[in-house]
């Protein structure tokens, strides 16, 4: 218990920011069987709530209009950390550095073209931020022509691993390995940890705390 609470988010700040970083969520109805159906699905979360835009018909719809508790996850792997990071042979010390958010609340498909306008504006100011298009207006065919999916939290609760469950020493150590190994995302994740990259190594110049 100790650990998750260390791993929890409490900046809701922090949680926006992740989750208009990220293009990809999952949202979770619940079929006509009993059965969660998970989809992949853009999104932009605005004024405290997640929106979606579909096709006018589908399956998850008719689950939301039949049973509007829904799901909705977020989440992205930072690094894998090899077992041989911390120790020869023991396979057990293999880890995950990771960032994650998941909400349960109520779905709404919604209906008022201003709100729907709201939405369609703020998923192409996130998709498309180099601009380059005509933003759309309540009148525009386009918005009668889409569903939005709105999904209004009910909880929200987001974790993160990034060497904050480490004493300095042990991070500071795991910080040079992650630079040595130089996995693709390996930088990035040194600069979420509070490292930047110095010609003597990976150095601490921060201690985040979200």
């Amino acid at each position: 218990m100790q650990l998750l609470g260390r791993l929890e988010i409490k900046s809701k700040q922090k949680i926006a920011e992740f989750l208009n970083q990220e293009h990809v969520g999952r949202v979770c109805s619940i079929d006509k069987d009993g059965f969660p159906q998970i989809i992949p699905m853009n999104f932009i979360f605005l004024n405290d709530a997640i929106y979606m835009h579909s096709h006018t018909r589908g399956e998850k719809l008719e689950n939301i209009k039949s049973n509007d508790k829904v799901g909705f996850e977020v989440d992205r792997e930072l690094e894998f950390l090899p077992s041989y990071f911390t120790h020869p042979t023991d396979a057990s010390q293999a880890d995950t550095l990771y960032i994650s958010v998941v909400i349960k609340g109520k779905g709404v498909i919604v209906s008022d073209k201003d709100e729907k306008t709201l939405a369609l504006n703020g998923l192409m100011e996130k998709y498309q931020p180099e601009g380059r298009y005509e933003k759309l207006t309540r009148d525009m065919e386009v918005v009668n022509e889409v569903a939005i999916i709105k999904i209004v939290p009910h909880t929200m609760r987001g974790k993160y691993k990034i060497g904050q469950h480490m004493d300095k020493g042990t991070r500071s150590h795991i910080a040079g390995k992650i630079l040595e190994r130089n996995s693709p995302t390996s930088r990035e994740t040194l600069r979420i940890m509070g490292f930047e990259i110095t010609e003597s190594g990976a150095k601490m110049v921060d201690e985040p705390n979200w």
